[in-house]
C-alpha cells in the first residue's frame, strides 16, 4: 500500500545550498523565512520551502526551533552522523521497504520509492524525491560512530508550496523514544535494534 510522500523539493539543489549555509550561520532561536532569506541566502519559492523540509528531517520542531540534531550537524565531528540519522526520520518510508536503501544503486533507490509511494516512475514527484534524498545523502555518514539520539516524531501537518514544491505528510502522533545504544561497531546490532522498533512500536 503506498504511503505518503517522503520530503522533496523540485529544486533540490536548494536542499544542499540550505545544509551548507546553516553550519556556517549562527543557530537562531527560531527559524524563519527571514533567516533563511537573510542567514542562509535562499529566497523565493524553494527558500520558503526549506523550513518545512527542516521540520520533516528532524533539524527543526513543529514550531520551528532548532533539535538537538540541527546542532549536531553543525559540529564537525558528528556533523556525517546526524545527517544519516535525518535521512532515515525523513525517509523512513523508503528504508521500510530497504534499510539499505542509502547504499542502493539510483536505479534501485527509484524503485524503492515506486514501492513505497505509488508515484510512477517518470513522474517528476519520483525524480524529485530521488534529487532530495541524494542531496541529503551527500552528507551522510553512515560508517560515523553512532550519536545519542532521541526519536521524535512531532505532529506535523504537510505543507505544500505554491511552486508544486512539496514536504507533504500525514498528521503523526508525536511520541519520544530514548535510545541508550551499546558501545558497539557491529551494525547489525543496531539493524536488529531499530528493525525491533519498526516492528513492534512504530506501527
Amino acid at each position: 500500500m503506498a504511503q505518503a510522500n517522503p520530503p522533496y523539493l523540485s529544486a533540490y539543489g536548494t536542499i544542499t545550498r540550505a545544509l551548507e549555509a546553516l553550519k556556517k550561520a549562527s543557530t537562531p532561536e527560531k527559524f524563519s523565512q527571514d533567516f533563511v532569506a537573510t542567514k542562509l541566502g535562499l529566497k523565493g519559492g524553494s527558500g520558503k520551502q526549506v523550513i518545512p523540509y527542516l521540520k520533516r528531517i528532524g533539524f527543526l520542531g513543529s514550531d520551528g526551533i532548532p533539535t538537538e540534531l540541527y546542532e549536531q550537524f553543525r559540529n564537525d565531528a558528528q556533523s556525517g552522523a546526524a545527517a544519516a540519522q535525518a535521512l532515515r526520520n525523513g525517509y523512513r518510508v523508503l528504508y521500510e521497504v530497504n534499510e539499505y536503501v542509502h547504499v542502493a544503486s539510483d536505479d534501485d533507490i527509484m524503485g524503492v520509492i515506486i514501492q513505497a509511494t505509488g508515484a510512477e516512475s517518470d513522474s517528476k514527484t519520483a525524480k524529485a524525491i530521488l534529487g532530495s534524498f541524494k542531496a541529503l545523502k551527500a552528507f551522510a555518514d553512515f560508517d560515523a560512530p553512532e550519536i545519542d539520539t532521541t526519536v521524535r516524531d512531532e505532529e506535523v501537518m504537510g505543507v505544500a508550496a505554491s511552486d508544486g514544491d512539496s514536504v507533504t505528510g500525514s498528521l503523526r502522533i508525536g511520541y519520544t523514544i530514548n535510545l541508550n545504544l551499546p558501545a558497539t561497531s557491529d551494525v547489525a546490532v543496531f539493524n536488529a535494534i531499530f528493525k525491533s522498533l519498526r516492528e513492534h512500536l512504530l506501527r
